[in-house]
């Protein structure tokens, strides 16, 4: 594998980069033997090609997870830590690379890119500390009999699916939580980023996981790979992020075996100025809700509801920073806004602005796709979006601000809440007993309120509705990968 790269760092790892499927510890081609092309978003060529894995290589992940999860479950929890702790020290020290790495693949911005790896990074350092903290109790019975002694097991093998928007941080939101709490992994990365993958992977080893605890699977055949590792009974746990519609698939073929399931799915997220709002700290937070990862995110804020008084302005002032966004190829150094991930996405949001603008909507900046190589859309401004159109509705995943104008708060929440979705939403007020009251009316798993970012490695991460179920990150994130056991003691 070669890099195209201006980086010394970036150009060495990728003379010795991975591109096998990681099984116990070991390098191996797909038991088939095919491969899988990697694309450069920023200008549609192939970088390398990845091992395209099979059932049976499936299946051998989960029998390597399953003969290492004794010892590692049996693992004192101190020495969990240590090893979480360095793999957490490694990806700091290799951030950059990383960072050039994620660029290359997934196309978004270095500057993205590097807030992606030291997110990542921070849930082993957060598991680190967390792994020696999974504490139990002990009470006496109501009637005075016995004990009630009560401890968290790791739950056993589990499989982990990860989408290709943040190829570091979902896979290691999920690795540090299950290797802290004991259990051991598969991971089945996006076929369309799966060399940050492996590259965690490596990392992992280096820092003294032992063989076996994570395994790594890419595979074109997603379906039946993962659907023979469910149906596995060493496996007890799925976690998946990506849209609802597979997460409602893999909860019913998770059903067959009872399986514990953590699901963050798809977000519809609402953005609400309050006419209070101070107007640069509204901006400043929508251009960080709507535009991280060039608005390719679950937590992106998709309606943008601006109160009357404030429309005008707040639109024109957002047309102006979007339209001097710098976009260009990922890699570069002055690139504000990459590429979206392929060409089916940039249809996906051509359609979603055309159907916005046939129903009544403005463009008020962009709105075009570019003549240039690689799949770029550009920085976009909406304003007058109907509730009828399809954008109100449906993940944008592009930089593409849709913006609605509101007369009251409380039409402002129903808007907010009229969708299938309750995963992340914004508010912005000077008063914060108002944005409060607000932010408690949201149906919403997560709220911001006066910023655009919500996601930290030590809060529970998760939504509401079809957003999902279950959490990650904080200790919400832990318990998810162990089951609670009851002993009734007499003593």
């Amino acid at each position: 594998m070669t890099s195209t790269l201006d980086n010394p760092a970036a150009d060495a790892y990728f003379e010795t980069a991975h591109t096998d499927l990681f099984i116990g510890g070991q390098w191996v081609e797909g038991a088939a033997g095919n491969r899988i092309e990697v694309v450069n978003p920023s200008d549609a060529t192939v970088i390398t090609a990845v091992a395209d894995g099979t059932v049976d290589d499936g299946i051998r992940a989960v029998d390597a997870a399953a003969a290492a999860l004794a010892g590692w479950s049996a693992t004192p929890p101190r020495r969990r830590a240590e090893i979480l702790r360095r793999c957490f020290e490694l990806i700091t020290e290799r951030a950059d690379t990383l960072a050039h790495l994620i660029s290359l693949e997934n196309g978004k911005a270095l500057a993205d890119a590097r807030g992606e790896v030291a997110y990542a990074a921070e849930f082993f350092r957060w598991y680190s500390e967390e792994a020696v903290r999974t504490t139990g109790s002990i009470s006496t019975a109501p009637s005075g009999t016995n004990r009630i002694v009560v401890q968290h097991q790791p739950i056993g093998v589990c499989v982990l699916v990860t989408p290709w928007n943040f190829p570091a941080a979902m896979a290691t939101r999920k690795i540090a939580p299950a290797l802290a709490a004991g259990c051991t992994t598969i991971l089945k990365p996006a076929t369309l980023t799966p060399l940050t993958a492996y590259a965690i992977a490596a990392i992992l080893a280096e820092a003294g996981v032992p063989d076996g605890v994570v395994n790594v699977v890419t595979t074109r055949s997603t379906g039946p790979v993962v659907s023979a590792m469910l149906h596995d009974p060493r496996v007890r746990l799925l976690s998946f992020t990506g849209s609802t519609e597979v997460g409602r698939t893999l909860l019913r073929e998770s059903a067959d075996q009872v399986l514990k399931c953590a699901m963050e799915l798809g977000g519809n997220a609402p953005l609400i100025v309050l006419d209070d709002a101070d107007l640069d700290v509204a901006l400043d937070g929508a251009m960080v809700a709507k535009m991280r990862n060039g608005g390719q995110a679950c937590t992106a804020a998709n309606r943008i509801l601006v109160h009357r008084s404030l429309h005008d302005t707040f639109v024109e002032r957002l047309a102006q920073r979007m339209q001097t966004l710098v976009v260009g190829a990922g890699t570069d150094e002055a690139t504000q806004c990459g590429p979206l991930v392929d060409a089916k996405s940039v249809a996906k949001v051509t359609e979603l602005v055309d159907d916005a603008v046939e129903r009544g909507g403005r463009i008020v900046v962009g709105g075009q796709v570019p003549n240039r190589d690689g799949f770029f859309y550009p920085p976009t401004v909406l304003a007058d979006v109907p509730a009828a159109a399809s954008i109100s509705r449906e993940e944008i995943f592009g930089p593409v601000a849709a913006i609605v104008p509101f007369d009251t708060d409380d039409e402002a929440i129903t808007a907010a809440n009229s969708t299938e979705y309750g995963l992340s939403a914004y508010v912005f007020s000077r008063d914060l007993a108002r944005a409060l009251a607000v932010a408690e009316r949201l149906e919403s798993g997560m709220v911001a309120i006066n910023r655009g970012l919500v996601s930290d490695p030590a809060a529970p991460f998760g939504g509401v509705k079809q957003s999902g179920l279950g959490r990650e990150g904080a200790q919400e994130g832990l318990l998810e990968y162990t089951e609670t056991q009851y002993i009734a003691v007499d003593w």
